[in-house]
């Protein structure tokens, strides 16, 4: 009975573990899967260097507390990009990097950088940084994470359900976070009101569309 069923058998023979039916009805589409997981360890290393360098940025938002907080939203929900998707990368049959330093050298985006030098003694020139320097990397680093995004939707539309809808909440709150730096550097910069409709998570870093936290509390 079960070999009229018409899903029950495929390409891959039964009890065969070197492939993965997941990546073959990719394939089957027109997507190589191999070419997909690379350009996801790209963006994921972005969001994991992200993490890190705004940890950095806010950390020098001295004085302007409602900056820090939502720099902590960017930040945490970073985070939970690259927890979203990194076992996505296991799925496709790869892997991330053992070095740490080959994930970051593959970020698809530049290094968001505290905009001022570091002095003799290791620290940061601080007499050079304001809040504006700041908002400025916040804003080009949101930016490239849209960019970034929307690439991995465009490959995957009508594809690879999976992967396109964990890029498309990304995408959504990237744009969100664009806005959010956008009507920061509006005011600090030029002065000018240009509203984003930022209203404060639940919890920081909530990721209402990204999280995986209802399904594992650890991310």
């Amino acid at each position: 009975m079960s070999d009229d069923k018409p899903h029950s058998a495929g390409s891959i023979s039964h009890g065969d573990t070197s492939e993965r039916v997941g990546m073959e009805v990719i394939r089957e589409r027109g997507l190589e899967p191999e070419d997909l997981r690379e350009k996801l360890i790209d963006a994921i290393g972005a969001e994991f260097t992200t993490y890190y360098y705004y940890t950095n940025l806010r950390m020098h938002l001295a004085g302007h507390e409602d900056y820090k907080e939502i720099t902590e939203d960017a930040r945490l929900e970073d985070r939970a990009h690259f927890e979203l998707v990194a076992p996505r990368v296991y799925e496709l049959g790869g892997a991330l990097p053992n070095d740490i330093r080959d994930f970051a050298d593959r970020a698809s985006c530049p290094d968001a950088e505290v905009p001022t030098p570091m002095d003799d003694e290791g620290g940061f020139d601080t007499g050079s940084l304001d809040a504006e320097g700041i908002l400025e990397v916040l804003l080009e680093a949101e930016r490239c994470a849209i960019r970034t995004w929307s690439e991995v939707c465009d490959m995957t539309r009508d594809v690879d359900p999976r992967t396109y809808d964990m890029a498309s909440r990304i995408l959504q709150e990237e744009i969100e976070h664009e806005a959010w730096f956008v009507e920061l550097l509006s005011m600090e910069r030029d002065g000018e009101i240009n509203p984003a409709g930022h209203f404060v998570r639940g919890e920081p870093g909530d990721a209402p569309l990204s999280t995986n936290r209802r399904f594992n509390d650890s991310a």
